[in-house]
């Protein structure tokens, strides 16, 4: 069904919890690519002995390198971005495959819908729910809850997990190494498809994963995305999200392009406001 790409950088713990949730959770049977960033930890060792398909990179060359070197291996139709520290609930895939089938066409980008331990207001999110760190993990309390949180499908994807297919995933290039090693790639990968005239950006609220949060990115340096991402498509990351991708709302249809009303305006005056006073 899907080619499922997962960078890791020395995290075993977290990749073999994920890929063990995969192989008992999932509904069909995927192509799993790891990408191995280093591997000091045991990760290269593990990957080999369990004969587990991977990429590799002696440093970390950071999500976007890790994510276009592994998809080179894809021999599905579509793309899956899974992170490291994600642990996968029964029918992720499920509902995934049967949207895909629904809409028709390849002109998509889906999401599933994350489960946080933290307290937020990420409306696409399930956040304040904690069934613990790997130490700690709770996963009969989680499996006994999960179907209960429940949450309408919404607008918006573009974090992982995400689905799309290897052709558009081709004809954007992948995930733009200029975000490296990987902060605000998420919009960018968006925007390229909204540029090829994507317009369903659709996160499903039965597709679920538990997500054990940042442990990866949270001990890399960190590029400014941000910047990098306003310098390329003349509008900031959140105005992106709120305004285009209507990030979060409950979904209705696919997108249209009316968004470049008096909140366009006002946003582009806010970076050439910003531009001058430098």
């Amino acid at each position: 069904m899907f080619t499922i790409l997962i960078p890791t950088w020395n995290n075993l713990p977290y990749l073999q919890c994920c890929l063990d949730s995969l192989l008992k959770n999932s509904s069909f049977q995927h192509q799993i690519v790891v990408h191995v960033n280093e591997g000091i930890d045991g990760t290269l060792d593990w990957v080999k002995s369990n004969q587990i398909e991977f990429t590799y990179s002696e440093k970390n060359i950071g999500v976007c390198h890790s994510l276009n070197l592994a998809s080179k291996q894809s021999t599905k139709k579509y793309i899956c971005y899974f992170n490291d520290d994600m642990y996968a609930l029964p029918g992720w895939d499920y509902y995934l495959v049967k949207e895909i089938e629904t809409i028709g066409h390849d002109d998509f980008f889906l999401s599933s819908t994350m489960i946080e331990p933290k307290p937020g207001k990420n409306a696409n999110m399930l956040q304040g729910y904690d069934f613990g760190d790997l130490s700690n993990f709770q996963e009969k309390k989680l499996f006994s809850s999960y179907q209960d949180l429940m949450m309408k499908d919404w607008y918006g994807a573009s974090w992982p997990p995400n689905v799309v297919s290897k052709k558009l995933w081709e004809k954007v290039g992948g995930y733009s190494e200029e975000f490296s090693p990987g902060m605000y790639s998420d919009p960018d990968f968006s925007m390229k498809l909204w540029q090829e005239g994507v317009r369903i950006f659709k996160g499903l609220g039965q597709s679920k994963v538990y997500h054990f949060m940042s442990k990866s990115t949270g001990k890399v340096v960190k590029n400014d995305g941000r910047t990098t991402f306003i310098n390329k498509w003349k509008m900031t990351p959140g105005f992106f999200y709120r305004n285009v991708l209507k990030m979060g709302k409950i979904y209705k249809e696919p997108l249209k392009n009316d968004f470049k009303g008096i909140q366009y305006f006002l946003m582009k005056l806010k970076i050439a406001l910003k531009k001058i006073a430098k």
